[in-house]
Parts: C-alpha cells; structure tokens; sequence
C-alpha cells in the first residue's frame, strides 16, 4: 500500500480485518495525508480537509461508532446565518486524530501473534516493479530495502502513481491508460493564522464561499474545539491558489494577509503560516471508486478522493473500493 491518507487506512484496515498482511508505506512523517493539522505557538489548525458529513450507509455507520467513542464530534449544521439541519462532523484535537486512531486500531488486527497492518513513514516510493511473480517496490534512498507484494493498491495523487508505474515499467490497462492520465487536480493555498481574539465569522465559526474570488472557506479552529485560542485557516479559492501556487510563502502573504484582515473584524493576525496543496483536490473524479489499473502478477489498484467522488467520505469509499477489488482477485 502506498499512501497513508484516509484512503489507504481504510483499504488496510477492511484487508487486515479479511486476514491479509498489508504494509503501508508514506512519504510523510506521519500517517493522514489530507486529515492534516498543524500546531505552532499556541494554535492547532486543520489545514487540509475542514469538517465531514456523512450520507452513505457505510461512512455513517463508521461515524456513529467514532461519535460513540468520543472521537468524532458534531461541528454544526450549516456554516449560513440559519442550521440547514445537515450535520458538519470534525475530530477531537483535529482531523490528523482519526488517522492516527485507525493506525492505533490496527494494533488489535493479529494473525499468529503478529501484526497483520505494519506503517512505515518517512519512506518516499520510487518505482513499482513486476518481478517474478510479485511486485517490487523501490524507495529513494538507502533508508529502505525494496519490499515485495503480490498486490498493490497505490492512494497517493495520480500524477505520482504514474510516475511510480512509468519508473517500473508497469503497464497500465490501455483501456483506461488514456483517462486516468487525463485526471487533474485543483491547487489550494492555504494561511494559517493565529489571531488575539475570537473573529466575528458567524454563529459556527466560518464561512462557506465557493464562489468567492479570494476564499471559499474560512474557519476559526477554536469554534470546533480543536484549537485552545482564536486560530482561522483560510483556503483560497482555485484560480487565486493556481495563481498564486509557484510564488515563495512571502510573496503569497502579501496577497493573502490583507485579504484574510478584511473578514476578521476587530480580531488581529498576531502569526501565520502559508501552506500549499498541489493535488487538493480533483478536477473531474473517476467515474468508479477505484480503478484496477493492472492485473498481471497481481491486481494493482488506484484509490483515493479523486476515484468516484472528492472530500473525506469519497476517500473512505475509494479504500473500501480498493479492498474489496484486491479481496476480489487475489
């Protein structure tokens, strides 16, 4: 598995629970990819996915049990001056918690006193390779050994799957080669600031804008019990992001900033950190939540929130997926 967003801890977790081994492996330090929160001086900030709602009977089975177990709670129910009565679910201490739950959880997944899920951060895949009967995948650097697997699902943003299977010489479906290199992104940039007060931002905290030209949405992290203090991350809005993607963190303050001022009342910016998303977000998903992209030695499978539909359900659905096609087939 490569790729420790919520795609691919759902995936793992439906494969150990059907009694497969399965080794995650993530560039980054931690596990939850996009359920992404920051702290710097006092503040906490989501700064990746803001809130979730719930509407397939899996996902919101899944929520039930976490509100149950006090990992979830319920943020609102509408970001307007009146509840639309659709509840808004965010995490305890922020959305990186329920990845580092799910990878808790699999601790209790054993076969023969052994662990059925391992997770290996900090690990940068290089290339996926078929080799005699199974896949090989290498990382950059010596930091860790090439490992190998008789399937693979890869979760990671499709332009760095691709360039995974290219560097393998993986062939891909040609029916769907085509169309899944077609697949792009929305950028976003993100600031993060830490403020001296709660900001007027309405009854929950924030503003849902997805037409506003310079940002779509807006949250007081304090307002959803995830910060201690007054701490807003901004999310600007597609064209401003890819405008303004390429420029040094300086140079997109300058334009962010005094913008972010202009919404935050009489509340004073007293820190900030720009933060960027290259692959935030699909521009067109998948029609499928998930796409079987090779089957020879073994099934590998392509998941993630741009296989079926985006945000935080669409990747809990793709993992789903995903397990289920390798469950299928090997």
């Amino acid at each position: 598995m490569i790729g420790a967003g919520l795609a691919g801890l759902i995936a793992a977790r439906d494969l150990g629970r059907a009694g497969r081994r399965v080794l995650v492996v993530d560039k980054g330090r931690s596990v939850g990819g996009r359920l992404a929160t920051r702290r710097f001086d006092d503040g906490v900030l989501d700064h990746g996915a803001q809130f979730f709602t719930t509407r397939s009977p899996e996902f919101t089975a899944d929520v039930a049990q976490w509100l149950a177990d006090g990992i979830v709670n319920e943020w609102c129910r509408g970001f307007g001056p009146e509840p639309d009565g659709y509840p808004r679910y965010c995490i305890h201490g922020g959305m990186n918690q329920l990845a580092k739950r799910l990878a808790a959880d699999f601790e209790a997944l054993t076969a023969d006193g052994e662990p059925l899920v391992t997770i290996a951060t900090r690990h940068r895949a290089q290339s996926i390779i078929a080799v005699e009967g199974s896949f090989t995948t290498i990382y950059d650097g010596p930091t860790r050994e090439p490992d190998q697997a008789s399937a693979v699902i890869v979760t990671a943003p499709v332009p760095q799957a691709l360039e995974l299977f290219d560097q393998g010489g993986l062939v891909i479906d040609p029916s769907i080669d085509e169309g899944i290199r077609a697949l792009r992104y929305h950028p976003v940039v993100g600031l993060l600031t830490l403020v001296d007060r709660a900001p007027d931002l309405g009854p929950a905290g924030a503003l849902q804008r997805p037409d506003d030209p310079d940002f779509t949405f807006v949250a007081d992290n304090a307002a959803k019990s995830v910060s201690p203090v007054p701490a807003v991350t901004f999310h600007a809005s597609h064209a401003l992001s890819a405008s303004l993607f390429d420029q040094s963190d300086d140079d997109i303050a300058d334009v962010l900033v005094p913008k972010a001022k202009e919404l935050l009342g009489e509340a004073t910016i007293t820190a900030f950190q720009v933060k960027k998303w290259r692959y935030a977000g699909p521009v067109t998903p998948w029609p499928d939540r998930a796409a079987v992209v090779a089957t020879n030695p073994g099934p590998v499978v392509m998941a993630g929130d741009a296989f079926g539909g985006p945000k935080v359900e669409g990747a809990y659905l793709s993992g789903r997926a995903a397990a289920a096609a390798i469950l299928e087939r090997s």
